[in-house]
């Protein structure tokens, strides 16, 4: 691990970690072609955010004191609401009312909105993981304040007009009168919202609220990884070169090499709807590195690179900590989403709601 983080400081320092890493680099298993094997399940829950708070500025490294600040103010926020749900209150504010609930929601919910997991169903981690021993305050390395670059022109321009179909729902059909409404149909929603994709991203993939598990799967000529949250299953072949760019894949299209010991992955040629933490899709590209520690865990490390969202790269990395003895399990989300129904009806409900209204008052 040390003669990687020399790679990307100075070559002094390479000289001196070098005899050391040499050595326990024959420590992490191999294959039968000496490759690292990178097979097994990890864990990538954390608690550091992939986008640096202000507060931290160019910092990329937490003191010990800052960190437990960080884990103990989550322990103390799953604590409240443990207690918050033992005394069957309702949960507090910070999520939109569903959406086919209209008035009668508002009547008798009280606090304004049903809650989101409660805290049985997630996993966000409980610290803030470390490389050489330092603590980290962001996922984001590189723009050196741990955030994205700015965006394009033309990005911010197309986010504007998204945004416009994105409001608090407050119970009502706001967006009847336009043209092309938000709930028209299923293949307006995400492709997240319609289990087509996870919410953790594929190529690359990152930590999130739950569901935080990575099976790799490593033959001669692929390898394969399994993304927990929802049913993304990446094949990446090796040695090869990539597909035509009008082949358009969901995943994108990887292809992967050996640098030492590093496996590099190459991806791009995804679906025009498969962006991910604000990139394109059609643009993108995206350069994965993983390298197995001697503990056990992987080092992590990607650069996204789309000239149609940010005006340059950005790269980040973190740890994926072995877990030999926990499985992946199939997590039930499928293309169109048992909810989705419930969605359209509710949302036929409420332009009905809304027109009735409409010719009630122009009535009067």
């Amino acid at each position: 691990m040390k003669l990687q983080r020399s790679l990307l400081t100075t070559g002094l320092a390479f000289l001196i970690a070098l005899p050391v890493v040499a050595a326990g680099a024959s420590e992490i298993p191999r294959r039968h072609d000496g490759k690292p094997d990178l097979s097994g399940t990890y864990d990538v829950s954390t608690l550091t955010p992939l986008v640096r708070p202000r507060e931290f500025g160019d910092n990329l490294e937490l003191t010990p004191e800052e960190a437990e600040a960080i884990v103990q103010a989550e322990r103390e926020r799953v604590a409240a609401r443990s207690a918050v749900r033992k005394i069957e209150e309702p949960p507090p504010p910070g999520g939109a009312p569903p959406i086919g609930l209209g008035e009668e929601f508002r009547e008798t919910s009280g606090a304004g909105n049903v809650g989101g997991y409660n805290n049985f169903w997630t996993d966000r981690g409980d610290n803030v993981y470390t490389i050489d021993g330092k603590f980290r305050t962001s996922i984001i390395i590189d723009p050196p304040n741990g955030r994205q670059p700015p965006m394009t022109e033309a990005a911010i321009e197309r986010l504007s007009e998204r945004r416009k179909l994105r409001r608090p729902n407050d119970g009502t059909a706001w967006w009847v009168d336009m043209e092309k409404g938000p709930y028209d149909g299923p293949e307006d929603l995400g492709i997240a919202e319609r289990c087509i994709l996870g919410f953790t991203g594929a190529a690359p993939t990152y930590p999130s609220l739950y569901n935080n598990h990575k099976r790799i799967i490593q033959t001669d000529d692929h390898v394969m990884i399994l993304i927990e949250m929802v049913h993304d299953a990446r094949i990446v072949r090796l040695n090869s070169e990539h597909a035509p760019e009008g082949e358009r894949r969901w995943l994108g299209d990887s292809i992967g090499w050996w640098e030492g010991d590093t496996l590099v992955i190459d991806t791009k040629n995804f679906h025009p709807l498969a962006g991910s933490r604000g990139s394109s899709g059609t643009t993108t590209h995206v350069v994965e590195r993983f390298t197995r520690l001697e503990d056990g865990n992987l080092l992590y490390r990607f650069t996204v690179d789309d000239p149609s969202v940010w005006t340059g790269p950005w790269t980040g990395e973190y740890l994926w900590r072995t877990e030999p003895d926990s499985r992946v399990f199939e997590y039930a989300c499928h293309e169109g989403n048992y909810s989705m129904g419930g969605i359209m009806r509710g949302a036929r409900l409420l332009e009905e709601e809304a027109r009735q209204k409409g010719a009630s008052s122009g009535g009067q």
